[in-house]
């Protein structure tokens, strides 16, 4: 039996955290995969998994070799590639998270594009705003906006955004349109709410290099960008968007901006990805993929 098949069948039970989800990632028969890990175990003479009917888990030793063997993995991945010229073709899967607003309106749609320079990578994008455990979860890489609060992260700044304040036009009909940030104050907001840590995001505006921070008359907060501009359309308050995800709404006659000489500060957006995948060739084509795709369609 293979040591680095065996290897690798551990990572990624340790990754998925069940027997059955690695073999179906793996393309292999569950029992396979447990007799490869039952191997490795009797080989290292120590117990790398807790098992019980509903749960797997890994062992304090299982933790130490994790760590090694993902880092000789991913030397074996890159040295193969070396040799086999794979850095100019890139194969094998992919495991990506964005945030659902961009996958929806950036990644997806360019998909095409990225499977016909890539046609050799199976690439699994999930698209949700919840924080994730790269590591833990198995997935290569990651697109976010904002801060950076995982330093053990490698990054790479995909662009910037700008967020813009939008009503409905039922809405300034009724209550009428702002016309400074004083004005904002005494208006109805639908704010938005931190997917990960549940905190309420003020209005914040710059001009002229001054920020201002406009709270208003907060009567709802929301954790989904895009229901957010649905509750907005809805005539309920007004609501500060990325122009890209306001777009389709602006288009469609929903939403209308206004404050338009009061934009936010820059919003910076990155890539990810543990260090340990720093020479991966998939994540590497994806990211060269990502920063040309955000480059050329950007965030207005």
């Amino acid at each position: 039996m293979d040591r680095f098949d065996t290897m690798l069948a551990f990572t990624r039970v340790v990754e998925l955290k069940s027997f059955t989800k690695a073999a179906t990632s793996l393309n292999l028969p569950k029992a396979t995969v447990s007799a490869q890990v039952i191997a490795l175990e009797k080989r290292l003479r120590v117990k790398l998994l807790n098992r019980t009917t509903r749960h797997v888990s890994v062992t304090p030793d299982g933790a130490g070799y994790y760590e090694r063997a993902v880092r000789l993995l991913g030397e074996l991945e890159e040295t193969e590639a070396s040799v086999s010229h794979a850095a100019m073709s890139p194969k094998g899967r992919l495991r990506v998270d964005v945030p659902g607003s961009v996958g929806r309106r950036i990644i997806a749609p360019a998909l095409d594009d990225f499977f016909a320079r890539y046609p050799e990578i199976d690439l699994e994008l999930g698209c949700t705003d919840r924080p994730v455990d790269l590591v833990h979860e198995g997935i290569d890489c990651v697109i976010r906006g904002g801060d950076i609060h995982d330093e053990s992260l490698v990054a790479r700044r995909l662009g910037d955004f700008r967020m813009l304040t939008y009503a409905a036009p039922s809405y300034l009909a009724k209550h009428g349109e702002p016309q400074n940030l004083e004005d904002l104050e005494r208006h109805q907001m639908i704010a938005f709410a931190s997917p990960k840590t549940g905190k309420v995001f003020p209005l914040i505006y710059e001009k002229n290099d001054v920020q201002t921070v406009v709270q208003g008359i907060q009567r709802i907060s929301i954790n989904d960008a895009d229901s957010c501009a649905a509750a907005a359309c809805s005539g309920i308050g007004l609501v500060q968007l990325p122009a890209f995800i306001a777009r389709e709404y602006v288009d469609s006659g929903h939403l209308v901006a206004i404050m338009k000489d009061y934009p936010s500060e820059l919003v910076p957006v990155w890539i990810l990805y543990p260090p340990n995948r720093h020479l991966s060739t998939k994540v590497r084509a994806f990211a060269e993929w990502a920063a040309e795709l955000f480059a050329k369609t950007g965030f207005g």
